[in-house]
């Protein structure tokens, strides 16, 4: 027992400090997870319970609240292309910084908002800000520093957005002791202060600091070389849309995020409007789901790096299914708690897979613009899921068809990733 821990810490120390000092691509790595722990505290994680103070002060329907979590999400895939090629461009620093103001500006703005018009205003500068400011562009440069390491890179700045979700109780509590406007500026306030210097920390390739991808130097390559070998064995984004892969890919990945955005955007509604509980109760649930999603993470980044990516995948589709089923049909408490486990840990430990595994089938020079285009298709179920739980809960009463129908769709995702087999790379374009 004691030789396996030693050899665990020796492996890990190897990870970290592959020349003897901390390699400057986990320093990155502890960037964008707190870049995604802003994001996922101030808003993502936190909008159903904005949506209880909406509700109550301006009685609007959970239709028009649904569709403008569903519009950023719309906007951040529509951005998708355009985003990706200005982070392959010009490098996701710029646009990081940029998008960070814009994302506070979106805040500022909410906290003032007094009608649907100007309601739908904020969301797009938050949608905006939140997309060039968040994930599509943290994870270029992650993919780009690591390989050998990467699912474990992508988890672990992954933790950010679930330790934002375990916060989520402070803000509910934060909302009702000082108001919804009053907390919409302190995270506006909060998203610039902290993610403006956490930005200036990322660089886009190892070359940009002398580096190497995972700090393991060859002596008999240049830092030019490095470059141009990574760069032969890259998909070009014309090439990676015409292979079935990317289609499929994409496609299982929207189905995965149908499930998502519902829980994040409809969970605590559920929970309260459906189930009876307060909304500390909720926003507690939601911390158990963020949770366990947390120690997905961890798994996902290990078992990412040693078995078949699209085979986990598979089982994690079904793990999001069978999760909200319990959910949609739950009497008793154990059903909640058996979501809270089966969906969290289905979304922690395929949320990194997403990334890595397309940066195993396409590599990282262009894989911004891939990402970006793989995001038109991806928006619709980020798009879709908040829609038809608002509009069908408007309808029925409950969520209980919605989230049937959103559940037998998760399941129908682990065929597209099983159809998902690694492309050939073109011998010329």
């Amino acid at each position: 027992m004691t030789s396996r821990f030693t050899g665990f810490i020796s492996r890990t120390d190897t990870m970290l400090r592959p020349e003897g000092k901390v390699f400057y691509g986990w320093w990155i790595v502890a960037a964008c997870s707190g870049i995604q722990w802003l994001a996922a505290m101030t808003w993502m994680h936190s909008y159903g319970a904005y949506t209880l103070e909406l509700q109550t002060e301006f009685g609007w329907s959970m239709s028009v609240l649904s569709l403008a979590f569903a519009l950023t999400r719309l906007e951040s895939g529509l951005l998708g292309p355009a985003q990706g090629w200005l982070v392959d461009r010009f490098g996701p620093k710029r646009v990081l910084i940029i998008g960070t103001l814009i994302f506070g500006v979106g805040f500022f703005w909410f906290s003032q908002v007094n009608s649907i018009p100007s309601f739908f205003i904020a969301f797009i500068l938050i949608a905006l800000g939140s997309s060039l400011g968040g994930f599509a562009t943290l994870m270029v440069p992650i993919v780009s520093w690591f390989d050998k390491h990467r699912s474990k890179a992508v988890a672990m700045s992954s933790l950010g957005f679930s330790v934002g979700g375990m916060c989520v109780p402070l803000v509910v509590i934060g909302l009702e002791v000082f108001g919804w406007r009053t907390m919409a500026m302190l995270s506006g306030v909060l998203v610039v202060a902290v993610g403006v210097p956490l930005s200036l920390l990322i660089y886009h390739r190892p070359a940009d600091r002398g580096d190497v991808v995972d700090g393991i130097r060859d002596d008999k390559l240049t830092d030019e070389d490095a470059t141009a070998a990574s760069k032969a064995l890259s998909f070009t984004w014309q090439q990676a849309i015409r292979t079935p892969a990317f289609w499929l890919l994409s496609i299982g990945h929207g189905l995965a995020l149908l499930t998502v955005s519902s829980m994040l955007a409809h969970l605590i509604p559920h929970l309260t409007l459906g189930l009876g509980y307060t909304p500390v109760e909720a926003g507690l649930v939601f911390s158990l789901m963020t949770g366990v999603y947390t120690a997905g993470l961890f798994l996902g980044g290990v078992l990412g790096d040693r078995y078949d990516k699209r085979a986990i995948c598979m089982v994690c589709m079904a793990g999001h299914g069978l999760g909200l089923l319990a959910l949609t049909y739950a009497d008793h408490i154990g059903w909640i708690i058996a979501f809270a486990v089966l969906h969290g840990l289905a979304w922690g430990v395929r949320g990194p897979l997403m990334v890595a595994l397309r940066a195993d089938y396409f590599g990282s020079h262009s894989f911004g613009t891939i990402l970006g285009i793989s995001s038109l298709i991806i928006m619709l179920g980020m798009t879709l899921g908040p829609i038809v739980s608002g509009v069908l809960y408007d309808a029925l009463g409950n969520y209980q068809l919605a989230f049937t129908v959103i559940a037998g769709c998760s399941l129908l995702g682990g065929a597209f990733f099983y159809l998902a087999r690694p492309p050939q790379l073109p011998r010329s374009d």
